[in-house]
């Protein structure tokens, strides 16, 4: 009641400042109707706005759904429900970072692992202790992962002399039959290895791309989950070359 009589009053004096002459009264059941028929209307569009939001989000639910492609979704997602920040908050998340930089007293050891590169010799991750490791998961079929590859071919080539190595695990389940054409298309100068789930779980790669940088004593330094910029990785890798 208390809302009605507010806009009976705000119309009434809304209707006031309009008088053509002194006989004139202001129709307040007439101004009540049309302010409450535009109000509606915008009720109206902002639902529309939160279906189609909902809509976007349950198209993705399938890649949501899907471990190596869920940081690509989650980004899709974000960027399509931006007028909705409630289901962006829900599904997308804004408490996870895609980048976080350790200190060097807070960081963890790299697990290690051994796979094979492409001519089956094996690589070890603890026999790069003593330089930097750009460590990348990804996979062929994954689309911005082939965005960064251009990037880690280029620190390949110009930080290499400054004690810094570029490390890919491909999680293609089609192993060697997808990775070596793609290695070979893509000229990938860096050392790439077929993983598994075993590897991917003990770096909580459920995400592709996800990136890891390595510091000279074998600790994480840094993770990139998801797509992210090369200026944010070259920050990383020049800051921690640059740790004594």
């Amino acid at each position: 009641m208390d809302n009605n009589r507010n806009g009976d009053q705000w119309v009434e004096d809304r209707l006031a400042t309009l008088r053509p002459d002194s006989e004139w009264q202001p129709d307040t059941c007439r101004g009540l109707a049309e302010f409450r028929e535009k109000r509606e209307k915008v009720r109206k569009r902002n639902r529309t706005w939160g279906w189609l939001a909902v809509g976007v989000v349950v198209a993705s639910l399938p890649l949501m759904a899907f471990p190596p492609t869920r940081a690509f979704a989650q980004r899709c997602v974000s960027a399509c429900v931006s007028q909705s920040s409630w289901v962006r908050d829900l599904f997308v998340g804004s408490s996870v970072p895609s980048v976080v930089y350790v200190k060097p007293d807070a960081r963890r050891m790299a697990p290690d692992f051994v796979l094979d590169d492409p001519s089956g010799k094996p690589v070890k991750l603890s026999d790069f202790r003593g330089k930097v490791v750009l460590l990348n998961f990804w996979a062929t079929w994954c689309a911005p992962c082939g965005i960064e590859i251009p990037w880690f071919i280029e620190f390949q080539n110009t930080h290499q002399s400054l004690g810094f190595t570029m490390l890919g695990v491909s999680l293609d389940e089609d192993g060697w039959d997808a990775v070596r054409p793609y290695i070979d298309k893509r000229k990938i100068n860096y050392r790439v290895m077929v993983g598994n789930d075993d590897v991917a779980q003990l770096y909580g790669a459920a995400s592709l791309p996800t990136t890891f940088i390595i510091d000279k004593s074998g600790r994480i330094a840094a993770t990139h989950v998801g797509l992210c910029s090369k200026a944010e990785y070259e920050a990383d890798v020049k800051a921690v070359l640059n740790e004594q």
